[in-house]
This record gives C-alpha cells, structure tokens and sequence, in this order.
C-alpha cells in the first residue's frame, strides 16, 4: 500500500508495536513503550485508538527501522 506526500507516492510500512495499559480514575492510559507514545481514553478500546493515531502520527515524523521487542517484567517495591 502506498501514500500520497508532497505528490509523491510513498509506501506505507507497518510495525507490530506493544500496548500497555492501565487505568488511571476514571481514564485508561495507553502506552507504546518501543517508542514512547502515551495517550488515553474512557475505555480501553477508546484509549488503544487513541494511541495507535498518536503512534502513526509520532512515526510519519521519526520512522523507525527496527523495532526491538520490548522485556516486560515485574518488580516488588516497599514503601511506607
């Protein structure tokens, strides 16, 4: 698939790229952590769109090359 800019013909890449969500009151807060990208919805449907536009928006400005996997873990953190 391809994209007009500039009236030039541009292919179009896609990346599988990482979600995380959680939710923040009453918003869900979406993140992509391969590039930063962070927006948020009323739902979780609502914030991954969110975030996908944002991500594609954030990716015509800053293409990446290689997308790395991210490594999602937990950790245990005392506090008082």
């Amino acid at each position: 698939m391809t994209t007009k800019q500039n009236g030039a013909r541009k292919p179009q890449r896609t990346a599988v790229l990482t979600a995380v969500i959680r939710k923040e009151r009453r918003w869900y807060v979406a993140e992509c952590p391969e590039v930063g990208t962070v927006s948020q919805g009323k739902t979780i449907e609502r914030a991954l769109l969110n975030l996908k536009e944002a991500t594609e928006l954030y990716l015509e400005e800053f293409p990446v090359t290689k997308v790395g996997r991210p490594l999602l873990t937990t950790f245990e953190a005392a506090y008082a």
